[in-house]
């Protein structure tokens, strides 16, 4: 579709609990780019389950990458939208992305709720009303991951030159075009503390919301001969330490996902390690179930897969930063759900070894893993407590003076 504005369209029933207060509330929701099926647009998924047949601005589709639940809403695209192969190579646009998020302009809604990792928190709430942004992280190019996405060996010489031309200019829009936003949530703690260093901003958490009911927790039947990682295939998501560690040991890993890393690491998959490309919502839960435990050996935001791999009875074996130690609780605390091991804000060669001295360490406690209490810590994050504690934050921002204007 066109930047013009879609039209406003009569609020329509949800079938999540909504309290009273947000009845009839005309909503515009807001995602970065709609280009394939990640954490993010899980959370989008929600929002649009919240608030139903609500338009979604967007600064680039490819039609048909994500949901139905999401492609069955009128979605608004940028001017990015018409340059040549823009739903292809998104990231390359990342320095015209502020002037295209300023031809968004929803019209006739009480309030914008945005899901952002980049660029879309800056559009600018029709007059009058509120703009609440659910915060994923602060520009991950320009501030704590440009290393992963930039550094040496990620990128090529004039790529990197220009991307440390363009940082300073990017990460002052970046806090600038908070001021658009009347309330910011984040989706974790560590991110609450990125949007405090990066921005200058405070902000609540509301840890996204785990869809319980694609999982079951009963092991399935056979042999747990394999550990298993589901990533898309982005720099800061570490795979490459994930291939090396169990090349080194030996072990079987299973990986689920592809993405812009994926020439990069072809040549680390040895004879043990299975790659799948793609796999649906039910075979990825068939993994979950099947497997002897979920590796995540990158920093995540939040982290969703964690919690899905427990929501499935299974543990978690994990880099201790970032979202995930709000997510596991570690061995050492009663009923534990996984194992933490120790890396350093930029990644080194160190961190392979520590992988590896964690997996044998998970393999001597693995009997101290209960199924049962795995699936108990993912139910403390259910889609019900998510719709609940966000309705109070987008209560609380109806209640405010608007920012906008």
């Amino acid at each position: 579709m066109s930047a013009h504005p879609a039209p406003a369209l009569a609020p329509s029933r949800s079938e999540t609990s909504r309290p009273p207060a947000l009845a009839g509330l005309r909503v515009a929701l807001a995602h970065d780019w709609l280009t394939g099926r990640r954490g993010g647009e899980r959370v989008l998924e929600r929002l649009c389950a919240l608030f139903p047949g609500a338009p979604i601005y967007t600064l680039v589709h490819r039609p048909g990458s994500t949901s139905t639940a999401i492609e069955s809403h009128p979605i608004v695209t940028s001017p990015l939208q018409r340059l040549p192969g823009a739903d292809r190579s998104w990231r390359r646009l990342l320095p015209l992305m502020p002037l295209a998020v300023e031809a968004l302009r929803p019209e006739g809604v009480d309030l914008v709720l945005s899901s952002s990792h980049c660029a879309v928190k800056a559009l600018r709430a029709p007059k009058g009303a509120r703009h609440l942004s659910y915060v994923h992280t602060p520009m991950r190019y320009v501030w704590d991951q440009a290393e992963a996405y930039f550094g040496p060996g990620r990128a090529s010489s004039p790529v990197r030159a220009l991307a440390a031309l363009g940082a300073p200019a990017l990460r002052r829009w970046d806090a600038w075009s908070t001021r658009r936003a009347d309330r910011l949530v984040a989706n974790s703690a560590c991110v609450r503390d990125r949007i405090r260093r990066a921005w200058g901003r405070e902000s609540v958490v509301v840890h996204p919301p785990v869809e319980l009911d694609r999982f079951v927790a009963t092991p399935s039947p056979g042999d747990r001969g394999f550990y298993l990682v589901v990533a898309a295939f982005a720099p800061y998501k570490r795979i490459d330490v994930a291939l090396r560690a169990f090349r080194r040991l030996g072990r079987r890993l299973v990986v689920v996902g592809d993405g812009q890393e994926a020439e990069r690491l072809r040549p680390l998959f040895g004879p043990g390690v299975e790659w799948i490309r793609s796999a649906s919502d039910e075979e990825v839960a068939g993994l979950y179930r099947g497997c002897r435990a979920f590796v995540m050996p990158g920093e995540e935001d939040f982290g969703i897969t964690p919690l899905e791999a427990q929501a499935s009875g299974r543990p978690v074996i994990a880099l201790g930063r970032g979202g995930a130690t709000e997510t596991v609780r570690p061995l050492g605390e009663p009923e534990p759900t996984g194992l933490f091991y120790p890396g350093a804000a930029d990644p080194g060669p160190d961190d392979v070894d520590r992988l590896c001295e964690a997996l044998l360490a998970f393999e001597r406690a693995e009997d101290r893993f209960r199924p049962e209490a795995c699936r108990a810590q993912a139910e403390r994050f259910s889609p019900e407590r998510f719709d609940r504690e966000l309705c109070a934050e987008i209560v609380a921002t109806l209640a405010e003076p608007s920012s906008s204007g």
